[in-house]
């Protein structure tokens, strides 16, 4: 296929949606490496002047284009850089203008506007012109280690990985907030956009002195990290041959794991499997989980966490139990009721949720056993606490997908 005929196809979802999640993960490798070099004294912008920018003592100094996914022709992005080399509010003649690509493409030579002669330069990641979204973390990470290094800060894997995880979170959430409210609510939200911007000194203290080990909702963030990335990879994987409602599905679920805030994020640790106790979710549990809220045929409740609400209105919440032989049954039960006595938190939400969807199990069966409703300590003394436990009997639902799929119909 020749570069013309390439130009006429129309852009694929695949591109809005890889586009979607890759600004946030640029715009920090590029924030993190003018840190690296020195400049401390920036600030970053979001989804503003453009897909990020970068300003100065409130003037701009550089403007960046993020595309991902879009093809492997020059010719693809004509309409995108055109659009980064045009003269409009704060891009004045002569400012640095770049354009961030995830894919290589036939021609990386600076493009020149014919009528302006503004240049757009296609950014470098070292020796390469593009970065695939699989590979910046890796860079952002190595940009990182030299920080620490530059520093003397210790460090270990972990600590690297925990940060990383937190810093990205942040600047992702706020880009895909800036975004929504600017499609939302208009002109008043473009105004914050532009004016909302985030300093480099920020940026370099949520690297350096941070401990998350330090804060409870630790796991919860980190779990938000590795299920946003399990969402990013399928849904890109599965784009080709998805539906257009099947796909605005997903988005929305996505959307949601991005926005919440880390309370929602304490709720899904635990009841993902709460026949564990509160800690890392595992690689597995995440791909059960999220396989599991993509197949499902009814369409989930996107509020605190994806869920399901049947014609009695009674709550149902997706689950990456897996309960694979008829055994697993009396296992999941003991450890279930050991962890409610255990976890006052976990006792509360099984007794609002308490139809678990399991992402595997032979068979749906019941759990019957007690839950003792304990007030909060800091409100009375602790002899008024003990009095006033209130022991309630809690009966939880597993079930098989089929039969919550019924129940959902």
């Amino acid at each position: 296929m020749s570069d013309e005929e390439a130009s006429k196809y129309p852009h694929s979802a695949i591109s809005t949606w890889s586009g979607f999640v890759y600004q946030g993960k640029v715009a920090l490798y590029h924030s993190l490496k003018l840190i690296n070099e020195g400049d401390t004294r920036f600030e970053l912008q979001l989804d503003s002047t453009d897909d990020f920018a970068i300003y100065k003592d409130n003037k701009l100094i550089s403007a960046h284009q993020v595309k991902a996914k879009i093809g492997d022709y020059r010719s693809n992005y004509k309409e995108a850089l055109e659009k980064s080399a045009a003269l409009e509010l704060d891009r004045v003649a002569g400012i640095k203008r770049f354009f961030h690509i995830s894919q290589p493409i036939n021609d990386h030579s600076d493009y020149v506007h014919p009528s302006t002669g503004e240049r757009v330069e296609f950014y470098s990641y070292g020796k390469s012109k593009h970065c695939a979204l699989d590979k910046i973390e890796e860079l952002t990470k190595q940009i990182i280690k030299e920080i620490y290094a530059g520093q003397n800060v210790i460090f270990d894997d972990s600590l690297l990985d925990a940060n990383y995880c937190l810093l990205s979170d942040r600047i992702s959430s706020e880009a895909l907030a800036i975004h929504a409210k600017i499609q939302n609510e208009g002109d008043t939200q473009r105004q914050a956009a532009y004016k909302n911007r985030i300093d480099a000194t920020s940026i370099l203290s949520g690297i350096t002195d941070t401990n998350p080990y330090q804060r409870k909702d630790y796991y919860a963030i980190e779990l938000k990290a590795r299920l946003h990335a399990y969402l990013e990879e399928r849904l890109v994987e599965s784009l080709p041959g998805m539906s257009d409602a099947a796909y605005e599905r997903a988005r929305n679920i996505y959307a949601l794991i991005r926005l919440s805030e880390g309370g929602d994020f304490k709720i899904l640790c635990q009841l993902m499997k709460p026949s564990e106790k509160f800690s890392r979710i595992q690689s597995s549990d995440i791909r059960r989980y999220s396989d599991l809220v993509h197949t499902i045929s009814a369409d989930p409740i996107l509020k605190r966490l994806p869920h399901y609400l049947d014609s009695n209105n009674k709550f149902y919440a997706p689950t990456a139990l897996y309960l694979p032989e008829p055994t697993d049954k009396k296992y999941c039960t003991s450890e279930i009721i050991a962890e409610i006595k255990d976890n006052d938190d976990l006792g509360r939400l099984l007794f609002e949720f308490n139809n678990l969807i399991a992402a595997k199990a032979t068979e749906s069966f019941t759990i019957d056993t007690k839950y003792t409703n304990c007030f909060d300590e800091s409100s009375i003394v602790a002899q008024e606490r003990i009095d006033s436990n209130i022991t309630r009997s809690l009966c939880i639902s597993i079930l098989t997908r089929d039969d919550a799929e019924a129940r959902l119909k």
